[in-house]
């Protein structure tokens, strides 16, 4: 079984309702914007108009470890977060309060979701159990777009076979 397939599988196991898995499909990627607007100040000058900051570099470590797991799913991730980053350095950008707003709203809003839809699974997170299932959701909820568009079929049916071996 592959670690992709693997990894799914685990995390899947979790998310097995509809609304839950829907609740993810937006809240994980709020929280991942609201970290990065949290995480794009503050902006470290590069020279000649260039500088980086804290979500650059912990987008491109994560896009590496997505890309390692898969390449096309890796490869979605990481435009993702490359277009987080910079959505977070525009808003890193305005003032100190709309700063924190849109970053921490985003953030609750976010979890806030995930948690109303473990209530419609009627189980605990994943994370409970496994903290590495945090780096796992982004990829959950590309894998499961993926899917809802007829894509990486045998992906899909590996996982619910892994799942179903697994009871």
């Amino acid at each position: 079984m592959s670690r992709l397939v693997r990894q799914l599988s685990a995390y899947a196991e979790y998310h097995r309702n509809g609304h839950n898995v829907a609740t993810h499909m937006v809240g994980i990627p709020l929280i991942l914007f609201g970290i990065g607007v949290l995480l794009s100040r503050p902006a470290i000058p590069l020279g000649d108009g260039l500088a980086v900051t804290p979500m650059m570099i912990i987008a491109a470590i994560a896009a590496v470890g997505y890309l390692r797991i898969d390449g096309r799913f890796g490869a979605v991730l990481a435009v993702f977060l490359a277009f987080v980053s910079w959505a977070g350095s525009v808003v890193a950008s305005w003032s100190t309060g709309a700063w924190l707003a849109v970053g921490l709203g985003s953030f609750v809003v976010g979890w806030t979701l995930q948690f109303v839809g473990h209530y419609f699974e009627g189980r605990k997170p994943a994370f409970v159990d496994d903290l590495s299932s945090l780096f796992v959701g982004p990829l959950f909820v590309v894998a499961e777009l993926a899917f809802l568009l007829g894509l990486r079929q045998p992906v899909r049916r590996a996982i619910e076979g892994a799942q179903a071996g697994g009871r």
